[in-house]
Order: C-alpha cells, then structure tokens, then sequence
C-alpha cells in the first residue's frame, strides 16, 4: 500500500491490520510519554484547502507522536490564494522532500491527481463529495472497540449522504469488513449513484432504528447546499433528527456516532449526544490512533 485514496482501495486483509495496528498503537496513549522513534526523520505534510480543525490536528498529533516533523501548510493566505495550481504546490513539495502528503480539498479526485505528481505517499484526508478514507477507518475501529466485532453489524447512516464523503468511505469499508449498511435520508439527499453503492435504502428513520447496532449521524451540510433540500429545519428534525425517545427505540447495547461537528437540536439532541452511548469524543481519540496505523504502515516505520 502506498498511498490510501479511497477507502473502496482496501481488502479485508488491509483493512484489518490497520484497525489491528491502531489497537496497538492505542496503548501509547495511555503512556506517560506518548512518543514514539518510529518516524523520525520523515517529513509529513498538512496540505489542507479547506477548513478543518479536527482531521488536520488529528494528523498533526499522530505524526508528531511517531516523531516525524510535521508542515502545516494551509492553503489561505499562501500561493494556492494567489493562484498557484495544484500541481505546482506538489511539484513545490516534491522538491522539499515529503515523505507523506495529508490533503483535504475541496473537488473530487484531487488526492488521486496528487498522487501523480509526488513520489511520497498521499493520505486523502476529504476530496469534494467523494471519500473521506481514515474516518470511516475511525469510525470501523471504534465500532469493533465497543461492540467487539463488525461482521454482521448492522448500520444506519442517517442524514445528508448527498454532500457526505464520510458516507461513500463507511458504505465501502463496512461492507468490505463484513457489516450491512442501510442509507437513511429524504430522497432530495441521496446521491443519484446511490442505487450502485453496496447497501440498502430507506426513508423511515422509524423502521431501521429498532434493528440497527450503530446508528451514524450525519451534518447537514449547509455550506455545500445551494437549494432548499427539505422544507424546514423543524420538519427534517422531526422526520430525520436522533432524539431521546428514538435513541429507547434502539436496542439496549446500540451505539450512536457522528463525524463532528454535530449540530444539536438538528440532526442530533443535546440529550442522545451527551449520552454514554454516544461515541463522539472515543471517535476524535481513537482518529488518532488510526492516523498513527495509517502513517506507520505508509511511512514504513522502522
């Protein structure tokens, strides 16, 4: 494996020993030092073209703890603002010497066009709409942590799988690691492609929550919305938000997660998500953790 573009890229077999090496690597957390040798010397590269707190820090934070030095390089306010293409910023980096390049921007397929142009591995932290590979790889880890295994479990991705890269990367590796997926959402929020993904469809957040395991909350992505997708905000809250007496429809041990950042009192209460069985900050800290597996088995660590 040399760079990780999409998550429909991994089988099984890959995608185990990333979940297995992340288990490993999680215990350095625990440790009153949380470094480790194993990167020293490479360089690892933050190439991030839109906004985003949580990935870029989880990527920082998981190179700097395998002691690889670490460029933060954002997009606004440098060349890129100016108009320099995607191209020259790789031939720019290609130049420096980066062993591991992180990008997340905002078309579709700009990872795979970078990984054309640059000799060290590519990690697509979120291209456009299309995949966001190391969070459903989170999102799988944390699955298996709380409820001891993925095969058979049944999931729902509940919300605007449209403008969701986290949706496509979770459908592929789930189904590839043995869980079944169902999509819910209004049909003005799944993508027209939807009928080719490997999972089943629904409109009834009602009907699937009493038989699903994991039920996985997605952000309404306003910022990306150009026309009204669905009436108001009080009747997609009505007909698609998590609350309280839905979380009691669920079976006793299910488990709600959500990428972040969750907006509350739309897609999720305060209620379901400042409850024990929402996993949102074990997400953010086992992303670490992943992110470590990730750049280790890429970097090709001593």
């Amino acid at each position: 494996m040399r760079h990780l573009l999409s998550a429909g890229d991994l089988d099984r077999d890959e995608a185990t020993l990333i979940l297995d090496t992340a288990a490993e690597l999680a215990q350095v957390g625990d440790r009153a030092v949380k470094k480790l040798p194993t990167l020293r010397g490479r360089t690892v590269v933050n190439l991030f073209y839109e906004d985003s707190t949580r990935t870029r820090t989880s990527f920082e934070l998981a190179a700097k703890r395998l002691s690889a030095d670490v460029i933060n390089f954002s997009a606004k306010g440098s060349s890129v603002s100016k108009g320099e293409s995607l191209k020259d910023t790789a031939l720019t980096l290609q130049a420096m010497g980066a062993d591991g390049v992180v990008i997340r921007h905002s078309a579709s397929g700009a990872a795979h066009r970078l990984a054309g142009w640059v000799d060290g591995s590519v990690l697509n932290a979120g291209d456009g709409t299309h995949e966001h590979p190391t969070q459903a790889l989170l999102d799988a880890f944390t699955m298996r942590s709380r409820l001891g295994r993925l095969e058979g479990l049944r999931v729902a991705v509940v919300g605007d799988i449209l403008h969701s890269r986290v949706a496509r990367s979770n459908v592929l590796l789930l189904t590839t690691l043995g869980a079944h997926v169902t999509l819910v959402a209004p049909p003005t929020l799944l993508p027209v492609s939807v009928g080719t993904w490997p999972c089943e469809v629904s409109y009834d957040l009602d009907e699937v929550l009493p038989k699903t395991d994991v039920v996985m909350m997605l952000r309404v992505q306003a910022e990306r919305m150009r026309d009204s997708f669905f009436p108001s905000v009080r009747e997609y809250s009505r007909n698609y938000g998590l609350d309280g007496e839905r979380l009691e429809r669920m079976p006793s041990d299910a488990i709600v997660m959500h990428p972040g950042p969750m907006v509350r009192g739309m897609e999720i209460s305060a209620e379901v998500a400042d409850s024990p069985r929402c996993t949102v900050t074990e997400q953010v800290a086992n992303g670490v953790s992943l992110r470590m597996a990730v750049l280790y088995l890429l970097l090709g660590g001593s």
